[in-house]
This record gives C-alpha cells, sequence and structure tokens, in this order.
C-alpha cells in the first residue's frame, strides 16, 4: 500500500472521528442581565455583520448557534439576540458575545438552553404573589408549579425545559451531545436577602446539575459553572451577595466567577452597557475555551 494512500486513509478516519464529536450544549439562566437589556443597534460591529436587518439589527441569525430561550417545547431555533421581555425584544446580552466567538472556534452546530426572566431573585418574597423565583428550596418546590405552567418557580421552568430539550431534540442528534457548562448572571433582586445569598446560589447550583444528571443521564455532578458579579455601580449591589459568588468558588474548583465589579452601566443603574456586556461574553468563551484543554 503506497504512502499516499495510507496518508489519505488516515485523513478520512481523522475527518470521521471529528465529524462525530457530540455536540456541545450550555445551560444559561439568570435575570435581566443574561436576558438582554442593550439596544440591538449596539451590537458590536462584527455581529451585525449577521443581521438581515441592517436598520435596526432585530433580525438575523448564526450560522451554529441553536437556541431554545425561555420554551419548554424542546425546540432549538438559529440564534439572534432577542430579550423576551414585551416591549425590548430588540436587545442583546453578554452571552450574543460569547457565542459569536464559539462559532469562530467550532465547525459543527452547538446548542443552548436559556432561561432568563428580569428582576428575579432566589429568595422568595412572601408577600409578591405574582412574582418569579428561582428558589431551590424542596419543601418550596414541592407546592409550586414552574412559570411556563402559572406558577412561580423559575428553576421548575428551566427543569422542565432541559427535559423536553433532551427528549424531543438533544437525544436525536447523531453525535450525540455533552453538556459544557452553566452560565449565570443573576443577584441584583437579592440584595435586600444578601445574608441568605450563598445558601440559596449554592442550591440553585446544586440543583440544575442533579437536573442535567437525571435527565441525561451522565455525571454532571461537577459541571462547571461560570457567572459574573454584580456591578458595583448598581443600585441593587450588596457585598454580600458578592462575597457569596467567590465563596462557592473558592469551595468548588469548577465554579468560576468573573469580576463585573467595575462594569460600566446604562442610565438605569441595573444593566450592563455595550461595553461591559462585550467583556463579559469575552470572559465567559476565554473560560470555556479553557475547559476545553483541560
Amino acid at each position: 500500500m503506497n504512502r499516499l494512500l495510507i496518508f489519505s486513509l488516515l485523513l478520512t478516519c481523522q475527518l470521521v472521528v471529528s465529524a462525530m464529536k457530540p455536540a456541545k450544549v450550555l445551560v444559561v439562566a439568570g435575570q435581566s442581565n443574561t436576558d438582554g437589556r442593550c439596544p440591538n443597534v449596539e451590537l458590536p460591529v462584527y455581529i451585525k455583520w449577521l443581521a438581515t436587518d441592517t436598520v435596526n439589527f432585530s433580525s438575523g441569525a448564526y450560522r451554529y448557534c441553536k437556541m431554545s430561550q425561555n420554551r419548554v417545547d424542546g425546540m432549538f431555533e438559529p440564534f439572534w439576540p432577542q430579550a423576551t421581555k414585551a416591549g425590548i425584544e430588540n436587545s442583546w446580552a453578554y452571552d450574543a458575545v460569547t457565542y459569536y466567538w464559539m462559532e469562530q472556534a467550532e465547525d459543527a452546530p452547538f446548542y443552548v438552553i436559556k432561561w432568563a426572566v428580569g428582576g428575579t431573585s432566589i429568595a422568595v418574597n412572601h408577600q409578591a404573589k405574582n412574582g418569579r423565583f428561582w428558589s431551590a428550596d424542596l419543601e418550596w418546590l414541592k407546592e409550586e408549579k414552574s412559570t411556563a405552567h402559572g406558577g412561580r418557580s423559575l428553576l421548575l421552568s428551566l427543569a422542565e425545559q432541559i427535559e423536553a430539550c433532551v427528549n424531543n431534540t438533544l437525544k436525536h442528534l447523531k453525535e450525540g451531545y455533552q453538556v459544557e457548562a452553566i452560565v449565570w448572571h443573576q443577584g441584583e433582586s437579592d440584595y435586600k436577602k444578601g445574608e441568605l445569598y450563598y445558601d440559596n446560589l449554592k442550591g440553585v447550583f446544586d440543583f440544575l446539575r442533579a437536573c442535567l444528571t437525571e435527565q441525561t443521564g451522565h455525571d454532571y455532578s461537577h459541571l462547571p459553572i461560570v457567572l459574573g458579579t454584580v456591578a458595583k455601580a448598581n443600585k441593587c449591589y450588596n457585598p454580600q451577595v458578592e462575597q457569596a459568588m467567590k465563596r462557592l468558588a473558592s469551595e468548588d474548583e469548577n465554579i468560576y466567577v468573573i469580576d463585573m465589579s467595575r462594569a460600566g452601566l446604562l442610565r438605569d443603574r441595573l444593566h450592563f452597557n455595550a461595553e461591559s456586556a462585550v467583556y463579559m461574553g469575552l470572559q465567559v468563551y476565554n473560560i470555556l475555551q479553557k475547559l476545553q484543554v483541560k
């Protein structure tokens, strides 16, 4: 067998193996800075090139990123930055930058399961009858329904979404799939319950890892989690919330905290401006890339 033929066979084998790599999956969740509040007209230029609407940049599509956002049918569609809050749908969050740079490094579709709702806390405010909460308290969850079905639990909504995505899409992928990480930004709405944030956030992360393990059949008990802190200029900043995040990261080598304490904000003093959203998106991407070489 001549060398050229051997080389061709090896190359073919390598391409087949490469093509069969499991599809990457991210779980992204949080409140308004994860939902997105930066106007799409302020998207980075390199993302604007993907738009089909070149005036307001309200439509377009990424090449590889497939998104299931705040839906429980398990279906994905090509990603374009769109917030879920009525009236400001034409907005983007830091994750738009993360996915863009992932696309530059990928040559296959990847999937994002995202649930984000503005103004939502982990701690339950019992006076907010119509509120929605991320609480992982088991006794509270037993009495609640998901927000997707008229209840108050955001975690149950996300759990239902994960189950549907696995059963209706991910388990049917020929190449299989691998959950890479959870990406989280939240905490502003817990500023009045900062002393509880460590236990509350730990409960959320434990819940999500257990949920992914149960729904996928893979052990995700040590799944990497990437999160950002709240800007100190934020009118809802509480140092106890930031300290809780850092404490969790110090105790769990698979939790990575991005320091957003100096982040610039919009005039509302709540939401990242475009520069800060780009910064956090890049930091999330850099951490995910480093995880690939571990």
